[in-house]
């Protein structure tokens, strides 16, 4: 096998690129190395053409079993199966950092695929992006990179952010990770700008956020000056493929039929009805479609290319009214949310929350649902594992774009949105301490134009509150935009217009989706995705303070409705009950083969769910709690010597009497103890089943010793004895 190796120091970390012949069919390949972590990137390019209307990009980052050094999966399927969401997340980080360093005009399929081969203290999605960005640049594909992507953290406790602080990148949202760090960031990019941001906070402030990305930015420097080398020395000729030029005919076709009355198509009066600019861009597209078909009816190649004309024509327009005029398609300031409405409950009795938010015409839905611990989410997978009590899941069904589609299952994008939205609301989780229930949201896109990610964060904090759990703070969360100039001024300044609340247009068309979310004290999730090369950090500096200025405003609406958590949770919702047992007790509470435990849970149908530290927690409904908790305490209860119960008497002998204080203990009543008289014959005082008071007055190795006459002297009546 040949074998090339380069290596590097990152963030105090040695990493190592690996080139063989190993996977020579593919056109770039690389293996990533550094603290016992290793990754395999692969990027091969379709040999034929492929009109889909879009930049056919896939990726997939594929977790390996045995990279953990176990056999994992369920007992009946040893094997991977379908990409756990953090194999998703890492996917899509990969995407949006590569995707807008292709152009756009490639008809092309390009694949990317990358595999976990060993998992050690490196995180290895941050090796993945990076080792995407070495296989794509080696290789022949034309591809405007190289990137480097590093991971910048701050642990609690500490006070200075540190690069690759072997934080995950993709664990942000198991439980574990709320005690360990303050601020996780994961930043891409490429002479000194930046074009991919996967983050969580602590509700830190936007100054720290934005010393984060500066210091990303120098590491980020040395991972491009050591791709370059390679890149020059190993890498393939990249293929050319020419931009088709738009046909002179196209452009006077538009010119003579579109052009003056396109603004009118694009541009609305009324902030009120931002949908409209949407549905307006859609009129213009399909008028335009109809006037190629009639004039160009048989000539595909020609539809093709004036498809991509009244895309980029579009762009134009929203590019130059901003940057000009200031002039946006609903009719806003630059600055301006659209409107907002907020409504907390009054959805239905059932739900144990809910939460409504408007921005514009996205409209969010978000339903609470409470549950007992032993409601956790599981994760057994090669780096996560152990139990989320808190989960966010986000759904997008397609009549909230006003389509028709597949309903059912899951996609990347649902997933992403989903998890960014977790991120967000974490920092304000209550402990399991505080609140030990077990937390699902769901959000519902419920109309879509623009940002459903940060509505389903407002409505989600809605629905938390609604639902009476005690969050620290609310959140929300608001897209920014951007409008940036294709070339620079002469003086060398970019000419830039930042946009708050970014709508259907400005989404599709825009620069930037910027998407920031935090509490009144700071930031708690940012997710950045681009259009462009990359953003230069002072626009992005800009753009958090915009964020903050929008977040603030939508939180007084937010509070406005419902100012802090309701002082108690929904009827509906399960209770709780907590008590604590000696560790060496759970197997008694336990029993063979589980039991007693099972059995308590038959008898009174609550949930029970027993913790390494003791701790037992009782879920259930209607008064099951308490009755389950009354037997768990009884079973465990340790009886001392002056300490008082009732008990059935089980076997009596000529000696004394047994009697059972508990499911699980019993003790002796001698004879001397059973009354304040002299008994000569036991059989005639007391019988088996029958119900005495009894006092603990001896404890012997867990022998009990029991009196009657200490506690009611009289119990029995003294015999009549003939003379």
């Amino acid at each position: 096998m040949k074998t090339k190796e380069y290596s590097v120091e990152i963030g105090g970390k040695k990493i190592i690129a690996q080139f063989t012949d190993l996977a020579d069919q593919a056109d770039g390949s690389v293996i990533l190395k550094s603290e016992d972590t290793v990754v395999f990137a692969s990027a091969v390019m379709s040999k034929k053409k492929e009109d889909l209307g879009f930049f056919n990009l896939t990726v997939e980052y594929m977790e390996k079993f045995y990279a953990a050094g176990e056999i994992l999966g369920s007992r009946f399927t040893r094997r991977e199966g379908r990409p756990s969401n953090e194999a998703i997340i890492t996917s899509r980080m990969i995407d949006r950092t590569i995707r807008p360093l292709f152009e756009k005009h490639i008809k092309y399929g390009v694949q990317i695929i990358v595999m976990v081969l060993s998992v050690g203290k490196q995180d290895p999605g941050i090796l993945a992006i990076n080792a995407s960005s070495l296989a794509l640049g080696t290789s022949s594909i034309p591809w405007d990179g190289p990137i480097g992507a590093v991971q910048v953290g701050k642990l609690k406790g500490e006070k200075e952010l540190k690069i690759n602080s072997n934080l995950s990148i993709k664990t942000d949202t198991s439980q574990d990770i709320v005690s360990t760090h303050d601020v996780n960031l994961v930043v891409c990019g490429k002479d000194g700008n930046i074009n991919m941001i996967e983050a969580m906070a602590f509700e830190s402030p936007e100054e720290e956020i934005g010393k984060a990305f500066n210091l990303a930015s120098i590491e980020i420097t040395k991972w491009e000056k050591f791709q370059k080398e390679i890149i020059n020395e190993t890498g393939k000729e990249k293929i050319i493929i020419e931009k088709p030029e738009i046909p002179r005919e196209i452009i006077d076709l538009f010119k003579k039929n579109l052009e003056e009355k396109a603004k009118n198509y694009i541009f609305s009066d009324s902030k009120k009805t931002d949908q409209l600019n949407k549905f307006g861009i859609e009129e213009l597209e399909n008028e335009w479609e109809k006037l190629i078909e009639n004039k160009y009816p048989e000539d595909e190649d020609l539809k093709s290319l004036a498809k991509d004309f009244i895309y980029h024509k579009v762009d134009e327009i929203l590019h130059e009214e901003v940057l000009k005029n200031n002039k946006r398609a609903d009719g806003r300031e630059l600055d301006e949310v659209r409107l907002i409405y907020a409504q907390a409950g009054n959805i239905s009795p059932i739900l144990h929350g809910s939460g409504i938010f408007y921005r514009g015409a996205t409209h969010v839905f978000s339903a609470l649902t409470l549950g007992g611990p032993e409601d956790a989410f599981l994760s057994d997978g090669i780096e996560v594992r152990g139990e989320k009590r808190f989960m966010h899941h986000y759904n997008f069904p397609p009549f909230s774009s006003g389509e028709t589609g597949r309903v059912g299952g899951l996609n990347r994008r649902e997933i992403g949105h989903g998890t960014l939205a977790e991120k967000a609301l974490i920092p304000v989780i209550p402990s399991k301490e505080d609140f030990p229930y077990t937390i699902r949201l769901v959000s519902e896109s419920m109309a879509s134009n623009g940002s459903t990610s940060q509505a389903s964060i407002c409505a989600s904090t809605i629905a938390l509150m609604d639902g009476g759990v005690p969050i620290k703070a609310p959140v929300a969360g608001i897209a920014i935009g951007l409008m940036m100039s294709k070339v620079k001024s002469a003086s060398g300044e970019l000419d830039y217009k930042i946009l708050t609340d970014i709508q259907g247009p400005e989404d599709h068309h825009g620069d930037m989706d910027f998407k920031v979310a935090g509490t009144r004290e700071g930031v708690t999730a940012i997710q950045l995705d681009i259009k462009v090369g990359g953003i230069p950090i002072k626009i992005l500096e800009e753009g958090l303070r915009q964020a903050k200025k929008a977040r603030l405003e939508i939180l007084d609406i937010i509070e406005k409705e419902i100012e802090k958590p309701r002082l108690n949770i929904s009827s509906n919702a399960p209770k709780i009950l907590i008590t604590k047992i000696k560790t060496d007790q759970i197997g008694l509470l336990i029993g063979p083969g589980g039991k007693t435990i099972n059995g308590i849970k038959d008898r009174t149908g609550a949930d029970i769910k027993v913790e390494d530290d003791g701790s037992v927690y009782l879920t259930g409904k209607n008064g099951s709690a308490e009755e389950a908790l009354k037997i768990v305490e009884e079973l465990t209860h340790e009886y001392k010597i002056g300490d008082t119960a009732e008990g059935v008497v089980v076997k009596v002998l000529d000696f004394g009497a047994f009697v059972k204080i508990s499911p699980t203990t019993e003790g002796l009543v001698h004879i001397s103890e059973l009354a304040s008289f002299r008994v000569d014959d036991i059989f005639k005082i007391i019988k088996e089943g029958e119900k005495v008071p009894v006092k603990i007055i001896k404890v012997d190795n867990g022998k009990l010793g029991l009196s009657i006459k200490a506690i009611k002297p009289d119990f029995f009546p003294k015999p009549f004895i003939k003379k």
